[in-house]
C-alpha cells in the first residue's frame, strides 16, 4: 500500500492550496493558517507547528510533490519567513549552485586540531570547524575574518525567527569591516535561495555599515572543499566567486604544486 503522507507534508499542502491560484508568484501565510488547515482537513496537529511544519521544507526538504507540479519550468517554490509568525510562498528562479568539478583546487596545510576531527557532531560542523581553524574564510577572500558565533539563532523584524550557520567578522588592509553570514551543506543539501535571503537580511538589519559578503561551503569527494562567494539578483541566486581548497598535510604540497601556485598567482 502507498505510505501514506506525514502530518508535516499534509498541513503545508492544506495551507499552499487553500491560498493558491494558478499564475500567482507569491502565497502568504501565518502560523495561526496552520492550526486552522488542521482544523478545516481533519489534520492532527503538530507540536511545534512554526518550525515543526516548516523548517525542513524551507531549508533542507523539498516541497510536496503536488506543489511542485505547480512551479513553471525553470522556477521554484521557497518558504520565506516576513515576520512573526508569517511567511510566504515565493516563486523564484531555480537554484542549482553545484560546485564545478572541472575547478582546480588549491592544497592547505591542514591546521584542524584533531580532537576536533574526534569529537565533531557532524558532518556539518566538522565542515564549519575545518574552514575556521584553517582560515579558509580569510584565504578566500583575502581579509583577516574572525568567528563571532556560531548557530546564531535570532530575529530580523522583516522575517521573524532565523538561524545562521556562522557569522565572520573581518577587516582589510585599507580598514573596511565586513560581516560575512556562513553556510555549511553536507551530502545531498542544497544551497538555496531561502537561507541566503535570510542571511543577508540579517547583515542589512544589523550591520549596515559593514560590507556583506555571504559565504557557503560543501563537501565534495576526497575531502576537497569548494567555497563560494554568494548573492541575490532579482529572483536568482549567484555565484561572485568559486574556489577548492583540500586540507593536506605539509609534507604532502611539492615543490612543484608551489611553483604551479606562484604561476597561477600572477597570470
Amino acid at each position: 500500500m502507498p505510505k501514506k503522507p506525514s502530518r508535516q507534508s499534509q498541513i503545508v499542502k492544506a495551507v499552499f492550496f487553500d491560498r493558491f491560484e494558478k499564475g500567482e508568484t507569491s502565497v502568504f501565510f501565518s502560523r495561526q493558517d496552520l492550526f486552522d488547515a488542521c482544523t478545516k482537513h481533519d489534520i492532527e496537529p503538530l507540536k511545534n507547528m512554526g518550525d515543526g511544519a516548516l523548517y525542513s521544507y524551507r531549508y533542507r526538504t523539498k516541497l510536496p510533490k503536488e506543489i511542485l507540479e505547480t512551479q513553471p519550468e525553470g522556477k521554484e517554490w521557497v518558504i520565506l519567513g516576513r515576520g512573526i509568525s508569517q511567511y510566504e510562498f515565493r516563486l523564484v528562479s531555480a537554484s542549482n549552485i553545484l560546485p564545478n568539478e572541472n575547478l582546480l583546487s588549491t592544497k592547505i596545510p591542514d591546521s584542524t586540531p584533531e580532537m576536533i576531527k574526534r569529537y565533531a557532531f557532524s558532518d556539518e560542523q566538522a565542515l564549519l570547524a575545518r574552514v575556521r581553524y584553517n582560515r579558509l574564510a580569510d584565504i578566500f577572500f583575502g581579509i583577516t575574518t574572525y568567528s563571532l558565533q556560531n548557530h546564531l539563532r535570532t530575529t530580523v523584524e522583516s522575517i521573524g525567527q532565523i538561524e545562521i550557520d556562522e557569522i565572520y567578522v573581518g577587516v582589510d588592509k585599507d580598514g573596511r569591516h565586513f560581516i560575512i553570514p556562513a553556510q555549511a551543506k553536507v551530502g545531498n543539501d542544497k544551497i538555496g535561495y531561502a537561507q541566503l535571503f535570510q542571511d543577508l537580511a540579517y547583515c542589512q538589519a544589523k550591520y549596515p555599515n559593514l560590507v556583506c559578503r555571504a559565504l557557503a561551503a560543501k563537501f565534495m569527494s576526497e575531502g576537497v572543499i569548494a567555497l563560494f562567494e554568494l548573492t541575490i539578483s532579482g529572483d536568482s541566486v549567484r555565484i561572485v566567486q568559486e574556489k577548492h581548497y583540500k586540507l593536506v598535510p605539509e609534507g604532502d604540497i611539492t615543490e612543484t604544486e608551489l611553483q604551479e601556485y606562484n604561476r597561477r598567482a600572477s597570470a
